[in-house]
């Protein structure tokens, strides 16, 4: 054994015993006739003191000539510390170095490897396993860790069966682009990588497994940002002869009980529930930020007909009370503008109003609305004297999506969006079904599987826009944690709703007739739901970045910049695969 106890385990009770620790050098203080060495691995450091006159010449010289992240061997007697360091678990001791034996040196670290370190982001991914002897990602990990054993636990102890299924599928229209793998055995044909394991779940249930569930990988090829990667981790459950509430109460119980046991965060009340309906209408968004207020508040009634065009012409006038912000500059609310107006906001302008103390009302539209117009805007949002009213217009869609990004950036601004607060919150009654002007046609809101709510089923042949899904999702903080859904188990109707999404009879056979045909075989009533393990543990963490709870993260580009992947085949790879590569001119 290299070492006798870890870095973290030592204290007063060690006093006295001589032990062996290995490690990385986290820092050097040579102050001449004493030299301390803290000692790190990953359960903590402990700090290595070494005295002219106590200590060999040859412990001296070697603890000398060590240098950061160095990988060393320290024998030595547990002594009490001199100046007890309360922020260290071996804070009460040091080791008195007897023998030092060093067990590989270290070039000169691209960044420091500290709490709080000088390296950027694009360089610690590329010295990732660098970046991972930090203390701060290694606690994200031990989160993930933590958060992944306790789903295990759980799901198993209310007789959950852990269940592998296939990487190397076949490729099915599920919303993304899927990530496709040639066949050498087949040539010209390609396997895919799945976007989620969908219908092996519901094979499953059809397999009699009445209780599945499995922390998989999943793969979708689309744009990257903060909170998703190309690759992901999925905590994917299948239930069988259950009705929705069923599955919200299982998995309710399932996110209180990692609350509960990673963070020490204890939900008492059963968490609230919200239609999509109802959170687009007052938040502009199917994933809520509940922290805090701001909800929307519809204008039209009183801020059209003033001969201001851009609220008279518009779908929709909406506004937002940020309470006791009148006192904003005029720097502040040209930031505010400038922000709604960034093209991936997409607004024209942004209108304010300032409810003064003395009764007043300062708008940036005083041209057009009194004093007496303004205070039927403060009215309808509840404003008082000290609130600021901000108001956005044009197509309901989009400006509800625009508001949703203010109303966010605000709470940030005004520190509404405490990372130590959680708001839990299911949205339901998602539609069924999506138009989509390019093609046409309806695309499936969620996925092709998807069950209508049963009283809506009739509105398939007559109104399919209208017709609601049998469909849930768990937000927190303004994140999507995971959704579900009741699946269709009935062949008929799955076949309508093939033919809804204008699949033709081939097509669905094609792509879908195993599934088809497993139906055909007595298929139970089931439903399920999957929660994304990154984001689900970085909203634990309080983090809006997925990529330090994830130990080798991609870019935003899909790059993997530690290994230089993606990367080009040679040419005997692709003549094994029957594969010619040509890279189109971008138009």
């Amino acid at each position: 054994m290299y070492r006798s106890h870890t870095c973290g385990e030592l204290s007063e009770k060690h006093i006295g015993q001589t032990v062996t620790l290995g490690g990385w050098v986290q820092t050097i203080r040579d102050k001449g006739n004493i030299i301390w060495v803290d000692l790190r691995d990953r359960y903590g450091v402990t700090q290595v003191v070494a005295e002219n006159g106590k200590m060999s010449d040859d412990v001296i010289s070697k603890l000398k000539s060590l240098g950061r992240e160095y990988v060393v061997q320290i024998t030595g007697k547990v002594i009490a510390r001199h100046s007890v360091n309360p922020n260290m678990k071996t804070g009460a001791i040091e080791l008195e170095a007897i023998e030092v034996n060093l067990l590989n040196a270290s070039i000169t670290p691209p960044f420091t490897i500290e709490d709080e370190t000088d390296g950027g982001e694009e360089l610690r991914m590329k010295y990732r396993y660098l970046d991972l002897r930090r203390n701060p990602v290694q606690d994200k990990l031990k989160l993930r860790n933590k958060v992944a054993l306790e789903t295990r636990k759980y799901l198993d102890s209310i007789d959950f069966m852990d269940v592998e299924t296939p990487y190397l599928i076949k490729s099915t229209p599920e919303g993304a682009r899927d990530f496709v793998v040639p066949s050498r055995m087949n040539p010209g044909q390609f396997y895919a990588l799945p976007q989620s394991p969908q219908t092996f779940k519901q094979l499953l249930m059809v397999s009699g497994f009445d209780r599945y569930y499995q922390i998989v990988k999943c793969f979708r090829d689309e744009d990257l940002r903060a909170d998703r990667q190309p690759e992901f981790t999925q905590i994917d459950c299948e239930m069988a002869f259950v009705e929705q509430e069923d599955v919200l109460k299982t998995f309710e119980g399932l996110i209180k009980h990692l609350f509960k046991t990673c963070r020490g965060i204890d939900f008492t009340e059963d968490f609230p529930r919200m239609t999509f309906a109802e959170a687009i209408q007052k938040y502009g968004s199917d994933k809520p930020d509940i922290r805090f207020g701001m909800e929307f508040v519809e204008l039209n009634d009183v801020a059209k007909g003033k001969n201001f065009a851009i609220f008279d012409d518009a779908e929709l006038v909406v506004a937002i009370n940020a309470k006791g912000c009148s006192e904003f500059t005029r720097k502040q609310l040209d930031e505010l503008t400038d922000f709604v107006k960034r093209p991936q906001i997409g607004a024209k302008g942004l209108v304010y109003c300032k409810c003064n103390t003395d009764g007043t009302f300062k708008s940036s539209v005083d041209k057009f609305f009194d004093n007496e117009a303004l205070a039927q805007w403060a009215k309808s949002c509840h404003a008082v004297a000290g609130d600021l009213i901000f108001v956005l217009s044009g197509n309901a869609h989009k400006v509800r999506s625009q508001m949703n990004e203010l109303r966010l950036h605000l709470g940030n601004i005004l520190g509404l969006r405490k990372g130590d607060e959680f708001k839990p919150l299911w949205v339901l009654d998602f539609p069924l079904l999506e138009f989509d002007e390019a093609s046409g046609r309806y695309h499936a809101m969620h996925h092709p599987f998807t069950s209508p709510k049963p009283e809506d089923i009739h509105l398939l042949a007559t109104d399919p826009g209208k017709v609601r899904a049998n469909a849930y999702d768990l937000a927190m903080n303004g994140v999507e944690l995971g959704g579900g859904s009741i699946r269709i188990h009935d062949k008929a109707l799955q076949a309508r709703m093939f033919e809804l999404l204008g699949f033709t009879k081939e097509d669905a056979d094609a792509q879908f007739g195993f599934l088809m045909n497993a139906f055909e075989f007595g298929a139970p009533p089931h439903g399920g739901l999957a929660f994304g393990l990154d984001r689900l543990v970085a909203t634990m963490g309080g983090s809006d970045s997925i990529r330090d709870y994830i130990a080798f993260p991609k870019n935003n580009s899909g790059r993997d910049m530690m290994i230089d992947s993606p990367s080009v085949l040679n040419k005997d790879q692709l003549d094994e695969l029957a594969i010619q590569t040509v890279i189109a001119t971008p138009q």
